[in-house]
């Protein structure tokens, strides 16, 4: 049954938010425009903040609502299954719909960068080391300007936050997990920050206010 779940997790994972959103919204298709990503930050670049904000709602639900499936459906069916099983089960739940939203299906397994759909995991898992995550990611983005180095500096650091708040074993692992995928797929940002290149957003900011 777990194996189900899983894969249940992956498809959900898959739903591509901000392309769905721009769709049904009759707006441009954002992997065509900007940086060409399917995250928050790329569609309230080009798509404006409440669709930006939607976006980034949906690709954390992603992952939450079928973890809490996960959990609800084991402890709720009466199976014999021990704290450590269940931990599993809904830790896989979680690694499942956060590689179908780098990976998804329904993009010929192309997709996000994976922040928000990883901070929905761990809202699930560790809600401690989301939140101090999330406050570290504004802290980053606010004083170096760059969403991408907030994203690498929170998930380089997001192992070390479970292990020290004493996650268990398949959160940690989890964890690493998540954050060696986030800085693969954050490769081209790498790039852009040592070239000088990538986008800051204060300066796209008041280059849009500029315009306004």
């Amino acid at each position: 049954m777990i194996y189900l779940f899983v894969i249940i997790s992956y498809l959900i994972g898959s739903i591509p938010t901000g392309v769905v959103l721009a769709k049904v919204t009759g707006k441009e298709d954002i992997r065509k425009s900007g940086s060409g990503n399917i995250g928050a930050t790329n569609v309230t670049r080009l798509l404006g903040k409440k669709l930006g904000v939607l976006t980034l709602v949906g690709d954390v639900l992603k992952a939450v609502v079928p973890m809490l499936a996960t959990h609800w459906y084991f402890v709720q069916s009466g199976m014999p299954v021990s704290p450590s099983e269940l931990d599993m089960a809904v830790t896989l739940s979680g690694g499942a719909a956060f590689l179908g939203h780098m990976y998804s299906i329904y993009l010929k397994f192309g997709g996000g960068k994976g922040v928000a759909t990883g901070l929905g995991v761990f809202i699930v898992l560790e809600p401690l080391t989301a939140l101090i995550s999330l406050f570290l990611f504004i802290a980053v983005v606010y004083i170096s300007g760059y969403v991408a180095v907030g994203s690498l500096v929170v998930s380089a650091l997001i192992t070390l936050w479970i292990w020290l708040l004493g996650g268990s074993p398949y959160h940690v692992f989890l964890g690493f997990f998540i954050g060696v995928l986030i800085w693969l797929k954050h490769a081209d940002n790498i790039k852009r920050l040592f070239e000088g290149t990538e986008t800051n957003w204060r300066a796209w900011k008041k280059e849009k206010d500029s315009i306004k």
